[in-house]
């Protein structure tokens, strides 16, 4: 009788102990399984490209994506700070620079992915040499982009910067306006809009994109792609640069096949970071 209850209370035993680790596999696979990955994006390209990855090179990796999408450059990196976002994909490591500094962020780009060129807009001029004097021109007002759209200016002989200005110029940085061009700081969503009401307009490529613009034929000039910095990536909060399913997502990103996708989409108006 004895032997009969140790018996049993072994197998009992081995069976609660057998069950307990089924169960505990389980719940591990099913967190694996359901682990995914929130990404802040712009909805032109970033949206697009990252829902390339998600539907084509994403779930052969094992990873799911849920795109989420932003109309402006803050709430991204803010909610991305507060943890309601795994990653975001949609600025440049100026602006995240900038941005850690003035907002006491800590943020880390990871990988780039593309570039989005600069371009100025009118819908009253072809030619940037028909700029008049006195002219209104609309600049983003976000302190990296405004630094980028006078250098545009800068290096189409539109203005001349102060030697040193770098990045971060601002109008006070114009040495030579020879033309008194009136400069417009707006948020830069909302530059597309200003053509109606201004002379011509420095427009973000994925906004310029949104409106319908086609940066590589409509801009009257447009930003250089040699030695820029202002590539696109994905971006997630110091320390997780090096999670499994952040590295993963960030060669995803940088795949060919996300290279050529850019490339035949967007015929020169978005180009694939080399």
């Amino acid at each position: 009788m004895k032997i009969h209850r140790f018996v049993g209370a072994v197998a009992l035993a081995l069976s609660l102990a057998a069950c307990g680790t089924s169960q505990s596999a389980t719940n591990d696979t099913a967190e694996s399984a359901d682990t995914v990955l929130k990404v802040g994006v712009n909805p032109v390209p970033h949206a697009e490209i990252l829902n390339f990855v998600k539907d084509n090179l994403a779930p052969a990796a094992g990873l799911k994506l849920e795109v989420v999408e932003f109309t402006d450059y803050v709430q991204p990196n803010v909610q991305l700070e507060e943890g309601k976002l795994t990653a975001n994909y949609f600025q440049h490591r100026p602006y995240l620079d900038d941005f850690n500094k003035s907002k006491g962020t800590n943020l880390t780009f990871v990988a780039g992915v593309h570039l989005e060129p600069l371009g100025l807009y009118s819908q009253k001029i072809t030619d940037v040499s028909a700029l008049a004097s006195g002219a209104t021109v609309a600049l983003p007002n976000d302190a990296t982009n405004l630094g980028r759209a006078l250098k545009l200016l800068a290096d189409n002989g539109v203005i001349t910067l102060k030697e040193g200005a770098g990045t971060a110029a601002t109008e006070r940085d114009v040495a030579q306006n020879p033309k008194n061009l009136q400069f417009k700081p707006l948020e830069a969503a909302q530059l597309p809009r200003s053509l109606e009401d201004v002379d011509a307009a420095v427009i973000n490529g994925n906004y310029a994109l949104e409106a319908g613009l086609k940066p590589a034929s409509d801009a009257l000039v447009l930003e250089k792609t040699e030695g820029n910095p202002y590539v696109n990536g994905l971006v997630v909060p110091n320390g997780h640069e090096k999670d499994a399913n952040i590295v993963t997502l960030g060669k995803l990103l940088q795949d060919q096949k996300v290279k050529d996708f850019i490339k035949e989409k967007y015929q020169g108006s978005v180009l694939p970071a080399e």
